[in-house]
């Protein structure tokens, strides 16, 4: 029997609205690895479309948390961070990829900044350089287009692109130094939405169905599906078919539900179909 995966997940935890850690955990767990955390801070709620919410920075318990895994010799096979909170916690996390990568692992960065053409409140341009430097130290990044921006310094485009311009700004995140670039949210027309996986220089379209409105966390549901699967063996084009279907199956579940879209979309019932992508 293959020994079982263990993919360290680094995100904050909202405690209510279904992102981040809470979305994480049960995915991954779910692919058939173990999921270790480390959270970044805690909030009471998410931050979209909630007022009044607590947070707690837990910048300060990362050192003393990873000393403790080095004393174990924690080994891990993949790291997959995702919300980071400041340019410390963005150099404490070259120090984990610099402790706990192994030879044959995977690190992979979501550089959660913004969306729709905007950083979230805040970030800054300077924070979108700090962070585009820890993708540099990354073997696969899977920022959507808003972040890619910021990082790249290419204009953001909403809509009304081609191809040549998504080509473009995949070269321009490979050149900032990771072998594995995951592009979210490229549609060329108004019925379909996906990704792009790029991988020694080739580049697949992975669409399935546009479903309108705006559904929180599922940047976090699409990464840890993505993670999940290619801890379990599946090509870069492979996971991020997965993974693409997996949110899609997610939202449109959500909608049929009529679910309050702030707190996030109904992943856990589409988990049976997820286990089954992976067989």
């Amino acid at each position: 029997m293959k020994q079982q995966k263990r993919v360290l997940a680094i995100h904050d935890i909202s405690c209510v609205g279904k992102c981040s850690l809470t979305v994480a955990l049960p995915i991954i767990s779910a692919s058939g690895a173990e999921c270790s955390i480390l959270p970044t801070s805690v909030l009471s709620t998410h931050t979209g479309g909630f007022e009044n919410y607590t947070f707690r920075d837990l910048t300060d318990e990362i050192v003393p948390i990873t000393d403790h895994w080095k004393s174990l010799h924690l080994a891990v096979d993949a790291i997959y961070t995702g919300y980071l909170g400041s340019f410390r916690q963005i150099e404490l996390m070259k120090g984990i990829f610099r402790d706990f990568r192994q030879e044959d692992g995977l690190v992979c960065v979501d550089p959660v900044m913004g969306d729709n053409g905007s950083l979230y409140a805040l970030f800054d341009e300077e924070f979108a350089k700090g962070m585009a430097t820890l993708c540099g130290e990354a073997d696969l990044i899977m920022p959507n287009l808003t972040e890619a921006s910021y990082m790249t310094g290419l204009p953001y485009r909403a809509s009304g692109y081609d191809e040549d311009y998504i080509l473009s700004m995949i070269e321009a995140l490979h050149g900032l130094g990771a072998k594995k670039v995951v592009l979210t949210g490229v549609s060329f027309d108004e019925t379909k939405l996906g990704a792009a996986a790029s991988e020694d220089g080739k580049v697949t379209y992975l669409m399935n169905d546009l479903i309108d409105g705006y559904y929180h966390g599922t940047g976090d549901v699409f990464g840890s599906a993505l993670v999940g699967a290619l801890v379990n063996g599946k090509t870069l084009a492979k996971a991020t078919e997965i993974a693409v279907s997996y949110t899609v199956a997610c939202i449109r579940r959500t909608k049929e539900a009529a679910t309050e879209a702030r707190y996030g979309v109904c992943f856990e019932q589409e988990l049976p179909a997820f286990i089954e992508m992976l067989k």
